[in-house]
């Protein structure tokens, strides 16, 4: 990936390119929603990753915007892409939609993604496709009163297979498209066979518990580092010049 050698660029390549740009695209869960009422910015998987990333490389600046808003689906945020994505002049855009989406027309959350996908390609910046957790499997009891219905909706939704289906043909566009796929989901439905996932999630809903955010964060780190880096040879300083005198 592109983004990779920029998080590499020594104090030369830093003066050409300026720092690192990622936007997060998506939705509640991107917009850092946890349980009713209940935003968090600093534990939302894209803060995390930018972390991540610093940790290992504190050199790069690293700006990450969030481009999440509660409530929104794929086709509804086509038309935000040019103001709140490409505007920022991305090097990195990571693209999770999903939880509202199942709620209506398969063929019309594929065309938007494709839309997106084939705009980001354009455009020329590294894409990622995230997708996202599992809904809930049951109502729970601690789930909020005004929620309880649609719990109900989403419990079936997962339960019969629809989300399945939905992020099933996601990734085969997304991958038949050079789109890289951070296959989250997959990893919900592993954990799903032993644990409880719906006491994973805030609003027990969709929404993932703070620490879960850290899954999505370390699946991303993985993509873009898929090989550990000896970052300890890395000259990251800015006084290299004064060194060498």
């Amino acid at each position: 990936m592109k983004i990779r050698e920029k998080i590499l660029m020594e104090r030369a390549g830093l003066e050409k390119n300026g720092p690192i740009n990622i936007v997060a695209f998506g939705d509640s869960v991107t917009h850092g929603a946890l349980s009713y009422g209940e935003i968090n910015f600093e534990t939302v998987y894209w803060n995390l990753l930018r972390k991540k990333i610093c940790e290992v490389r504190n050199y790069v600046p690293v700006n990450v915007i969030n481009a999440g808003i509660g409530g929104v689906d794929a086709n509804s945020s086509v038309a935000r892409i040019e103001s709140q994505v490409l505007c920022h002049n991305p090097d990195l855009v990571i693209v999770c939609f999903g939880l509202n989406d199942v709620n209506g027309s398969l063929d019309v959350y594929l065309s938007a993604l494709e839309k997106i996908f084939t705009t980001f390609k354009n455009f020329g910046c590294d894409t990622i496709f995230m997708t996202p957790n599992m809904l809930n499997t049951y109502v729970a009891e601690e789930t909020h009163p005004v929620h309880k219905d649609y719990a109900a909706k989403t419990a079936e939704m997962q339960n019969s297979g629809r989300m399945d289906k939905f992020m099933s043909a996601a990734c085969e566009l997304a991958k038949s498209m050079d789109i890289a796929v951070c296959d989250c989901y997959s990893k919900w439905k592993d954990l799903s066979k032993t644990e409880d996932t719906t006491k994973l999630l805030a609003n027990y809903i969709n929404h993932p518990k703070k620490e879960m955010h850290e899954l999505f964060a370390q699946s991303l780190f993985e993509m873009i580092f898929p090989e550990k880096e000896n970052f300890s040879e890395q000259d990251d300083t800015m006084y290299k010049e004064e060194k060498k005198l």
